[in-house]
């Protein structure tokens, strides 16, 4: 019999400046279910605070030592016997309706999983609101969650091998594709939640330019690009994150 109902999992790679509000809006959220959660921060080899900061808002902190947000996500989830996964970004703020929708969901055994649409934490551009709402379309439309909230079942993300490692972005896209297929398999269909949206930061719009977002996102449609580390910098840049800090 699993120890926990449910397991919230957040990989965390330097994230001192956003753990514990993430950490605190999780925490929340889970005093309002009526099933047993466990929250578990993945610290991702950080070099800041992260772990012990997560330690001290109460988490669960495991440590994976390959800088890769599939490996982070997969500890994360190996470290729980829980039967849902609820998966989170470290500047991404869950909130108790959306997690309770989430559950209810994967509760009736006809969902192996879902997302939810994506909501930016402050007023953003026109351009970057223009590519959250495309992406919010394309979600819906073809049953793609985001990386920022993925809700499932355990025992179909541990037959499907987790997150792949192959990738170094875009491993949520793989996900929600084995996800769907298992689900076909086992009469259980993958849902998009249409409301309440997930919360998360939209910092990287401070970090770069329009034009070298833009031109990162034209690169991951290069073949091979999401499985080159250097090639998704803009995921995986120390520097940028730690001069955004400065």
């Amino acid at each position: 019999m699993s120890s926990f109902d449910y397991a919230i999992v957040i990989p965390a790679w330097n994230e001192a400046e956003f753990i514990e509000a993430s950490i605190a809006a999780a925490q929340t959220a889970m005093q309002c279910q009526t099933c047993h959660g466990q929250l578990i921060v993945v610290d991702n080899n950080s070099s800041d605070d992260t772990a012990a900061l997560a330690r001290a808002a109460g988490a669960t902190v495991v440590f994976e030592p390959i800088n890769q947000i599939s490996r982070s996500r997969n500890a994360g989830a190996n470290a729980s016997d829980a039967d849902m996964l609820i998966f989170l970004d470290a500047d991404t703020e869950l909130s108790a309706t959306l997690l309770s929708r989430a559950i209810a969901l994967l509760q009736t055994n006809e969902i192996v999983g879902g997302g939810a649409p994506v909501a930016p934490d402050r007023v953003v551009p026109w351009h970057a609101q223009w590519v959250m709402t495309g992406w919010n379309c394309v979600s819906r439309l073809f049953k793609l969650a985001a990386g920022c909230f993925i809700f499932c079942r355990a025992d179909a993300f541990n037959q499907i091998g987790g997150f792949t490692v192959e990738r170094f972005a875009g491993e949520e896209l793989v996900l929600s594709r084995q996800l769907r297929r298992w689900g076909r398999q086992h009469n259980m269909a993958f849902h998009i939640i249409q409301e309440p949206a997930i919360t998360t930061s939209v910092r990287k719009i401070d970090w770069f330019t329009a034009g070298q977002l833009f031109r990162q996102y034209l690169f991951a449609l290069v073949p091979g690009a999401l499985k080159s580390k250097k090639a998704m910098r803009t995921w995986y840049d120390e520097t940028t994150k730690r001069s955004n800090k400065e």
